[in-house]
């Protein structure tokens, strides 16, 4: 049986990192060069797209200046056209060695009813490339060699230039003081180590669909103390305070709101604590103003997955947790969290397109922890209700601070 339904067409373009930069003015006899590859968007449409140049295979590569002049054309394997993150010797037989050293993907271009989606490049390292989508409709449709696409996409990522550029790789945050978290209790005795590498592999090999790790920043591990206060009052105050030690001997001020444990919570971070430890409850008395009362101290050893939707661009955390108290390490919970952290789109989208995703993806880990014999159901319960519940049970537990 044929598939009679056309490939859509895909192509890395190259060109001089002064088209994106504007560090020198555009010439009509400067090379640009359309490479063919096979679409590489994990979903269509999409917000994301990750290359790696090993991947790709042989590449059909036709080269032009930006007034369309015929420059040359070629095959290229995908590793060889941008070794070491430079022109490699066949791309700069194909444009000369004058124009090479400043050579650069510029874009992901993908073909779509009506014409192209174009995907700037925001970061480019010898083994891979990172491209976010910059038009919201396709732009002229033709020929790609006509390169009639190529002044409205220029255009394009002119106007989105800092913002595309900007330090976190253009990244922003939805829901700006509020933690959006599901919880799932783990199996006593889970090494969360291992249930970690299982979901990033999960991940990595597509099994959460239209999602994969995030790009260049899949994973993190962590390690802190944790001294955690139960807000008790005034009223509208109540949720804790956590200090967290900074490695210069300061401490972060983690500050939550909520009367009970829910999905949704309030929360700030105060970075500049300079206290010492026997001094952390009369800080929130006497700067702060609230009623609390001291839980155990413990450890969290944290194992960070960042799952990024490349249909949307939104980022998502999910943690795996160790925690145990310093005065009793026996005393453990281990948790699995699935949080939303971040977004990367210059595409405006619907906030409660978030709560859908997290929807998804938390039936999708609820499925994949409970196959593993790991987790069983969703929770909200939180550390601070964890450590009411040992306090409660063993009130030789609870610090007089």
């Amino acid at each position: 049986m044929h598939n009679d339904t056309p490939q859509r067409g895909a192509w890395i373009v190259l060109g001089g990192i002064h088209l994106l930069n504007r560090t020198a003015s555009r010439r009509p006899d400067e090379p640009i060069v359309l490479v063919r590859v096979p679409p590489q968007e994990v979903c269509v449409p999409s917000t994301t797209v990750a290359v790696r140049w090993d991947s790709l295979g042989t590449c059909r590569v036709t080269a032009l200046t930006a007034e369309g002049t015929p420059l040359g054309r070629g095959r290229i394997e995908g590793s060889a056209l941008l070794p070491d993150a430079m022109a490699g010797t066949a791309l700069r037989e194909l444009i000369g060695d004058a124009a090479a050293p400043g050579v650069v993907p510029l874009c992901y271009l993908a073909e779509h009813p009506g014409g192209y989606h174009a995907y700037a490049q925001i970061r480019f390292y010898p083994e891979d490339a990172c491209f976010v989508r910059i038009t919201g409709e396709p732009v002229d449709e033709g020929p790609v060699e006509a390169l009639r696409w190529l002044d409205p996409v220029l255009a394009a990522y002119e106007t989105s230039a800092l913002r595309l550029n900007n330090q976190p790789s253009h990244f922003r945050t939805h829901f700006a003081g509020t933690e959006l978290e599901y919880k799932y209790n783990l199996t006593p005795g889970t090494d969360i180590w291992a249930a970690s590498m299982e979901l990033l592999k999960a991940l990595r090999h597509g099994e959460l669909a239209d999602c994969r790790p995030e790009y260049r920043n899949e994973f993190q591990v962590y390690c802190f103390d944790n001294h955690l206060f139960d807000v008790t009052g005034p009223d509208p105050e109540r949720g804790y305070a956590s200090f967290i030690p900074r490695g210069d001997g300061g401490h972060v001020l983690k500050r939550k709101w909520y009367a009970e444990d829910a999905f949704a919570r309030r929360e700030q971070l105060y970075t500049d604590i300079e206290v010492t430890p026997d001094g952390f409850g009369e800080y929130l008395r006497s700067e702060l103003g609230l009623q609390v009362r001291a839980m155990p101290p413990f450890r969290r050893v944290r194992y960070d997955i960042q799952c990024e939707s490349m249909r949307t661009g939104h980022v998502y955390g999910i943690y795996l947790d160790h925690c145990s108290l310093l005065a009793t390490p026996e005393v453990v919970l281990s948790q699995c969290e699935l949080e939303y952290r971040r977004s990367r789109s210059l595409l405006e989208h619907d906030k409660d397109e978030v709560l859908r995703e997290m929807q998804r993806i938390d039936r999708w880990l609820l499925e994949h922890l409970a196959t593993s014999g790991l987790a069983k159901q969703r929770t909200f319960y939180s550390k601070l209700s964890f450590l009411r519940d040992m306090v409660t049970a063993r009130p030789e537990l609870a610090p007089d601070r």
